[in-house]
């Protein structure tokens, strides 16, 4: 047991000093994302060495059952998939610079407008691939518009962490927890919108007063070149595809089909039109960049810490864990508990590793509403410093190769304030429901 922890800890701490120090390996012409290497080497150690006993890994690897990680990185890769081809298209840009041009007067106009579109998106996509889509396009907007960019780039983090718990696919997170636990796509969205508009409008709040002098500026010159659709006819289907996707999986129960299965037939559909788009017109843009951008990391990841957690759970720790947190609580504290200490655990081991660790804390109870409390706090959690999700890190390397100066520390102050509004706007949410 003791190896087994050490390795574990090994793992993690490897893992964030390469987040921090090293985040990318350059070989040769290729760079590749370093902080899954230390996770992959502690995994491979506990498999290969008689140090747990791997029957109960492979039945659960090998099983139908819900918490068969393959399953939930099938469904995480394949909405992804929907939701990077509708944006190289240009649709993201496209509808974003619309709402620019018709509320570029006045600055608290134009906060507001995007903090909504970018929610709204955030909802039916993900918080990883707004972050990632937005970011830039926002650094352009004030750089032609003359206008801090701070204010517009911290509510969009905020935003897109707040609104990716409303629906069960907007966040790896909340894909894990829900389909582990097989709560419905339907009985996930009733249950969290509640949490979701308390924490949103409460975050909007915060962000306002934080920021509310910089946004009284007057925008001076507005020199911006407004975005268009790339290609409609690709836009128009990848755009049915989600929409199409997302209704399924609201039916998912009705049905009875898995989520896993639906996301992979509408991402499969997709992709062959893309196939044959390219094939015919000799152009292999959309296809390539939609394959180039999914996020294949997030595989030998999450199936390392699957490993490293399942050899951990052999020692009965995790259960220790959960009868800790059952003789300092009762049933209106714990589901706070639960909520607070997943938040700060995602700032001590990322929100990824932690998921999978409550994930196991949480198979020895039958209350619902921890496990909601865990995937809020896996979400807001990504706000309190830039260790609390890998879009944090992506954040800060993209304001970071812009000169935008925006340290760490800032992004603490910021999130402090920030994740003490919207826990004690969850914890009300939580004793409400």
């Amino acid at each position: 047991m003791i190896i087994t922890i050490c390795i574990a800890a090994l793992s993690v701490i490897s893992m964030l000093i390469c987040i921090f120090r090293f985040p990318t390996i350059r070989l040769k012409h290729v760079s590749i994302d370093s902080f899954y290497i230390p996770v992959l080497i502690g995994a491979l150690i506990l498999l290969i060495f008689p140090i747990f006993d791997k029957t109960e890994l492979i039945t659960i690897l090998t099983s139908d059952s819900s918490l068969n990680p393959l399953k939930i990185l099938v469904l995480f890769l394949c909405v992804s998939i929907l939701s990077i081809a509708l944006d190289q298209t240009g649709f993201f840009q496209f509808i974003a610079s619309k709402f620019i041009r018709k509320y570029k007067s006045s600055q608290f106009k134009l906060f507001f407008v995007l903090y909504a579109l970018i929610s709204i998106l955030t909802i039916f996509t993900s918080n990883d691939i707004v972050i990632l889509t937005f970011t830039p396009f926002i650094l352009y907007f004030c750089k032609k518009g003359n206008i801090r960019p701070i204010p517009y780039l911290v509510m969009e983090f905020v935003a897109a962490n707040t609104y990716s718990m409303v629906l069960s696919i907007g966040n790896p997170t909340n894909i894990y927890l829900s389909s582990a636990y097989n709560i419905a796509f339907l009985d996930y969205f009733v249950y969290m919108i509640f949490p979701t508009l308390l924490c949103g409008l409460t975050g909007l709040g915060i962000l306002f007063l934080m920021f509310r002098k910089d946004l009284k500026q007057p925008i001076q010159t507005f020199d911006f070149q407004e975005s268009t659709i790339q290609n409609k006819p690709l836009c128009i289907i990848a755009l049915i595809h989600l929409s199409l996707a997302t209704i399924f999986l609201a039916i998912s129960n009705i049905i009875h089909l898995q989520m896993w299965i639906i996301c992979l037939c509408f991402a499969s559909s997709l992709l062959l039109i893309l196939l044959i788009h390219a094939l015919k017109t000799k152009r292999f843009f959309y296809l390539r960049s939609t394959i180039r951008r999914v996020p294949y990391n997030l595989v030998p990841f999450i199936l390392s810490m699957f490993v490293i957690l399942m050899a951990l759970e052999s020692y009965n720790i995790f259960t220790y864990v959960y009868e800790g947190f059952s003789k300092i609580t009762n049933h209106i504290t714990e589901p706070i508990l639960y909520l607070t200490t997943s938040t700060l655990t995602c700032n001590i081991i990322n929100n990824i590793p932690m998921t999978l660790a409550y994930g196991s804390i949480l198979s020895h109870t039958e209350n619902i509403k921890l496990i909601y409390a865990t995937i809020i706090g896996s979400n807001i959690g990504a706000i309190l410093t830039p260790v609390g999700a890998l879009a944090g890190i992506m954040w800060l390397r993209i304001l970071r190769v812009n000169e935008i100066k925006y340290t760490t520390k800032d992004f603490i102050q910021h999130g402090s304030i920030l994740v003490l509004g919207l826990l004690i706007a969850a914890s009300v949410a939580l004793l409400i429901l």
